[in-house]
């Protein structure tokens, strides 16, 4: 499967190089986020059926066999070698450098809870810095989800006497 996965992501990056458009180019065209678009391209998430067609109007060449397959719920998964590029390497440290202070603005803004991974939204952004050179513009926008305390009068499991399934 993941050699599949493998050949899929291969035929769709060929698509995109060939159209000559950026990821940032197909997000404007799509209505996406261009990181977005790249695990769409990844195989990193799954296409959804209102998004097909400005899809297939961004990249014209893109077969049908290919929309099929990104229509389908991906298999989400990385390289773990893929720390060791140099791009990555420095994403994951700056993370781990910042992310306990992250962690306690985001208990004291929001309270006892994270950021969701899932209801997610991430760019890449280029920017000028006062300097006048350029930077990268990282935005992570994520749902947040509070911890809950967990009481057994919650449970669903627990809602019905035992016996009685």
């Amino acid at each position: 499967m993941e050699q599949n996965k493998v050949s899929i992501t291969a035929r769709l990056q060929t698509v995109k190089h060939n159209s000559g458009k950026s990821y940032s180019q197909l997000a404007e065209e799509t209505g996406l986020t261009n990181v977005y678009v790249a695990q769409l391209l990844r195989r990193q998430a799954q296409l959804k059926t209102d998004t097909v067609p400005k899809l297939r109007a961004a990249l014209p060449d893109l077969p049908d066999e290919l929309v099929y397959e990104m229509m389908r719920p991906p298999l989400r998964s990385y390289d773990p070698n893929l720390i060791q590029d140099p791009t990555v390497y420095r994403l994951n440290e700056a993370v781990m450098h910042f992310g306990e202070s992250i962690k306690e603005i985001i208990n004291e803004e929001f309270g006892d809870g994270i950021m969701s991974a899932i209801d997610f939204y991430c760019s890449v952004d280029k920017v000028k810095g006062v300097d006048g050179k350029d930077r990268v513009l990282l935005t992570f926008d994520g749902k947040y989800l509070p911890h809950t305390e967990q009481k057994s009068e919650h449970m669903v499991s627990r809602t019905r006497p035992l016996g009685n399934q």
